[in-house]
């Protein structure tokens, strides 16, 4: 048996787990990261305190799978997969990071972006990048540590400096500096990469005033990038897999053709859909992203997020205290047959996509004599999937646009997707089978895969096809007309969160 190790760096943890060569779980390890919040809408983290939790992951991994008899020698190849847009800047001679790493939900850029925005350039970077502008992506944040840590942007012109999101900061620390590298996936992330050619673009470059000797070498996510150092780990392990956490997933779902979806329910909720080797701009405001590619050949996924997800159900336990544990929100709402006529819109930061208002503030409507905090709870569990829906129904449409058939399944993952009630209303909304795979750690899972491949594990995407298998499988219950009649009822609320 053969094994492939997957780093797994999250926004709230790092993790590894080692897979077998038919995509089981042999072993993990998780630690969580602290988070930094240095002023209102400031989000950073200690990029010495990922690599030393990362590491400690592995090794905890590692020695597990130990217990079974499995050494490091065993391993194949490792696979990284990332919080995406996280921006980390460090010297290259001692390895050090300049100031902490910018995280992803950072909104401190915003300023830059609106002038960019009123310059008019937005028609321009979505044409290049298929993005939107916005502090959500890695160029601008980039920009502001140039221009605000002392010296850096001198340091940088005269090559000093180095940029990348985690999977290059992990790579540059596991292979001692010899690997200054991220996947096309990571770079389609960043405001400064043309999709189109799978390169670093010099008109957005001087556009955000990057200088060029900053930038890590693009790579396929599937593909030889370097070996670990063999004091970390035990052995120097092929990394042979790299890609950021959405793009890995929609790879570990084996989501590999055009018009092919899944989504990941977790804090908030993320989903895409494969769109192929074709470029195609969203009307529907979603973006459009680089899927894993595992050669130079481009190929592309159409993306939008949930802001508030699985995040409701904290909601429920810590500020309504509906609740004690998340576990009891299903048994809570299944004690009512329906919402009693209640919706719930969790827009606690805004709306995310297809409706993109950072205006609009949460709202529950319907309420009557006879709701109970039950009914709540339901609503609260049925808006997740209501704001899924909007999204596949968005893309869709963005597909039938094209010329392309619908999405006919949708495959999901992430923590909120072993809950039955919330997967079968899913199914329910959109009218289309919902389907949970046997290993949902699909993140970690198309990391391995990806390394895999790359050192002839796997001999292509087919043999990952047969792989993946459902845990179970929720088909439509309700008429398309109730389902319609549903969606119309959602839709009036997010209208009135709006008007608030």
């Amino acid at each position: 048996m053969t094994y492939l190790l997957a780093l797994d760096q999250g926004t709230s943890s790092s993790r590894s787990i080692v897979f077998d060569q038919l995509g089981r779980i042999v072993a993990s390890a998780q630690q969580e990261l602290p988070q930094i919040y240095p002023k209102p809408g400031w989000v950073e983290h200690d990029p010495m305190e990922i690599w030393r939790g990362q590491l400690a992951t592995a090794r905890q991994a590692l020695e597990k799978a130990g217990q079974q008899g499995i050494k490091p020698q065993d391993i194949r190849a490792l696979g990284i997969t990332n919080q995406r847009e996280t921006t980390v800047v460090w010297n290259r001679k001692t390895g050090l990071p300049i100031h902490h790493a910018i995280v992803w939900q950072d909104r401190r850029a915003e300023a830059h972006c609106a002038q960019l925005r009123e310059q008019g350039k937005e028609a321009l970077i979505q044409s290049k990048t298929g993005l939107l502008i916005d502090a959500y992506f890695s160029g601008t944040k980039l920009k502001w540590l140039l221009d605000h840590v002392p010296g850096a942007r001198a340091q940088a012109e005269r090559g000093e400096l180095a940029f990348g999101t985690i999977d290059s900061w992990l790579m540059w620390q596991l292979t001692g500096g010899a690997v200054h590298a991220t996947d096309v996936s990571n770079a389609s992330r960043t405001l400064l990469f043309n999709v189109h050619s799978n390169q670093w673009d010099s008109e957005l470059m001087e556009l955000l005033d990057i200088p060029a000797a900053l930038m890590p070498k693009v790579l396929p996510s599937s593909a030889h990038y370097g070996e670990v150092r063999p004091e970390w780990l035990g052995h120097a392990i092929a990394i042979g897999g790299v890609a950021g956490d959405q793009q890995s997933a929609l790879f570990g779902q084996a989501c590999f053709k055009a018009g092919m979806a899944k989504n990941t329910y977790g804090t908030g909720c993320f989903t895409l859909m494969h769109t192929g080797s074709q470029f195609q701009t969203s009307r529907n405001g979603l973006l459009t992203t680089s899927a894993a590619q595992t050669t130079a050949q481009t190929e592309f996924a159409i993306e939008g997020s949930v802001f508030v997800g699985g995040a409701v159900v904290q909601w429920l336990r810590d500020g309504l205290h509906a609740i004690k544990s998340s576990t009891e929100v299903q048994a809570l709402a299944q004690s009512v047959p329906d919402s009693g006529g209640v919706m719930m819109v969790p827009a606690f930061t805004g709306l995310g996509a297809p409706y993109w208002n950072a205006d609009a503030r949460g709202t529950i409507t319907g309420l009557t004599r006879g709701t109970t905090v039950a009914h709540i709870a339901r609503a609260a569990l049925e808006s997740i999937a209501y704001q899924s829906a909007a999204l596949l129904q968005a893309m869709s449409r963005d597909a039938v646009g094209a010329g392309a058939a619908p999405v006919a399944e949708l495959r999901v993952d992430g923590g909120a997707c072993v809950n039955d009630l919330l997967m079968q209303f899913q199914a329910d909304l959109l009218g289309i089978p919902v389907l949970r795979p046997a290993v949902t750690e699909t993140t970690a899972l198309g990391a391995a895969y990806l390394a895999g491949l790359s050192c002839g594990v796997y001999r292509n995407t087919d043999e990952l096809s047969v792989l993946w298998r459902a845990e179970r499988t929720f088909l439509p219950t309700l008429s398309s007309e109730r389902a319609a009649a549903l969606m119309a009822q959602w839709e009036h609320a997010v209208r009135q969160t709006v008007a608030v």
